[in-house]
């Protein structure tokens, strides 16, 4: 096994490493596209299962829509358009021949219509929506998809920024505006909570800037986490549309007194990024360490066979499997060749939770030697307390959230002064709080003065006297800046 790179002395490689030791993911054939190895897919699988949940306990519904989208319904909604056209992939022809040894386009089957192959699926949905909405009656429509999209990105990342990568996204529709903006702000919250509940990552949380919204969207909601290299990471947004997809896409309902009136619409999603946003909010020297409610396996035991004689230590093993299955624990038993020192490093990289070590002394005595990620702590218990496994793994889970938050907020400064801003950024990094006066020209001069953007717009609510920190104008908003993925 290859040692892993130090955060501290280069953190991308450190995230790379890990990706590979812990056998999360490569790269695929398609530069720029990824392959999910099974404990990679099992973390992702898992986040599906529990956001899926709260979905569907919210009152929406899965379905599923084409991969294709003809390039007519992007062309429908300028905005949307504009924001996507350099990262579409577009197919043109529907065949190939064999020409010799080699497989050549065939001309004759260029298309009609060149389609797109799906970024994001509003355009579509709402073609669809158009067939569905005719009255009140209709409304709302609350509609997600678990899909795979494809944005051709030039520079590409395992699991932060693939140019194809997994996702959910929501797509709605409602009679009012008032509605609409609950609903997206309602996602917001379900993203919150499973951020901190779910995966112990603190998040903070906001609306996005004009120059920083989604392609289409009047307003952008998100939730901001910080990784351990003091960047942020855009973890998950819910967008109010307002009628903008409606109207490009002809849909309007009968309200009660039989007029017309426009529909509007919410998007929202969140990707295979979160499994990133693990790695690099809780990982550390060694590889991943993993919030016991999204690990595959929450418990790995790690028998330590004597030479001979091992009928006892496996009958062991067997009871410790039996009374862990009963609390609902998901174990793991690597009853491989491999030695012992070996098998702890590696389920130490792959971030298992809790590590139980069992050999012929333990069989003995009726004890276990317990072992946890979080804090590489070694305790032995009895047999007879096997039972706060459970009340550790639940330490766990809080102790790696309260120690992600500790570092949010130890690395999180309000900035009085533009120097005070820029100094922050450049030797420190970090949340960087401060006034902001609205206008784009002084947001686009903290990116190009120090690689900064507005993460997030925490407030409207500013006192009248407070001044915008890049050009002392009055404020309107109270912001976070930040370098970001």
């Amino acid at each position: 096994m290859s040692k892993i790179t130090k955060q501290s002395e280069n953190f991308s490689k450190w995230y790379n490493d890990v990706i590979v030791q812990a056998d999360l993911a490569e790269h695929g054939p398609v530069k720029g596209t990824m392959v999910i190895k099974p404990y990679g897919y099992s973390l992702w699988n898992n986040i599906k299962n529990e956001l899926d949940r709260h979905i569907i306990e919210s009152g929406h519904e899965n379905a599923y829509f084409p991969l294709f989208i003809p390039k007519s319904f992007l062309e429908k909604e300028a905005k949307h358009v504009e924001g996507f056209a350099k990262e579409c992939a577009v197919v043109t022809h529907s065949r190939l021949y064999v020409e010799g040894d080699s497989l050549e386009v065939d001309p004759a089957s260029k298309l009609e219509e060149e389609v797109i192959v799906r970024p994001t699926s509003e355009t579509v949905i709402w073609s669809m929506f158009k067939k569905w909405i005719n009255s009140y009656r209709d409304l709302p429509i609350k509609i997600n998809q678990w899909a795979n999209v494809v944005r051709w990105e030039m520079r590409t990342r395992l699991f932060l920024r693939t140019s194809e990568f997994l996702w959910q996204e929501g797509h709605t529709a409602h009679a009012s505006k008032e509605e609409a903006m609950q609903e997206a702000l309602d996602i917001v919250q379900i993203y919150q909570n499973l951020f901190e509940g779910f995966l112990s990552i603190p998040v903070t949380v906001g609306r996005k800037s004009e120059s920083e919204r989604f392609a289409g969207a009047e307003e952008t909601f998100t939730i901001e986490a910080m990784m351990r290299d003091k960047k942020a990471l855009q973890a998950g947004t819910s967008h109010y549309l307002g009628t903008n997809f409606g109207e490009a896409f002809g849909v309007r309902f009968q309200n009660q007194e039989n007029k017309e009136e426009p529909v509007f619409a919410t998007s929202w999603g969140v990707s295979t990024r979160m499994v990133g946003a693990i790695i690099m909010a809780h990982g550390d020297e060694i590889g991943l360490r993993l919030p016991p409610k999204v690990a595959p396996f929450q418990v790995v035991i790690v028998p330590i066979y004597p030479r001979s004689g091992s009928e006892t230590l496996e009958k062991y093993v067997k009871e410790i499997e039996f009374q862990l299955a009963k609390m609902n624990i998901r174990i793991k038993t690597d009853a491989s060749e491999n030695s012992p020192g070996f098998k702890f490093n590696h389920w130490e990289v792959r971030g298992v939770p809790i590590r139980i070590e069992v050999g012929a002394k333990e069989a003995e005595s009726n004890n276990i030697t317990l072992c946890r990620r979080d804090t590489l702590e070694k305790t032995t218990i009895s047999f007879n307390q096997i039972g706060s496994v459970s009340e550790i793994l639940n330490d766990i889970q809080k102790n790696l959230f309260n120690e992600a938050k500790a570092f949010l907020s130890q690395h999180t400064i309000e900035a009085h002064s533009y120097d005070n801003l820029k100094d922050t950024i450049d030797k420190n990094g970090g949340f960087v709080i401060a006034f902001w006066d609205g206008d784009q020209i002084s947001e686009k001069k903290v990116k190009e003065d120090c690689g900064a953007t507005i993460r997030c717009i925490l407030s409207d609510n500013v006192d009248s006297s407070s001044r915008c920190i890049v050009t002392n104008n009055p404020a309107k908003h109270k912001v976070v800046f930040a370098k970001s993925y």
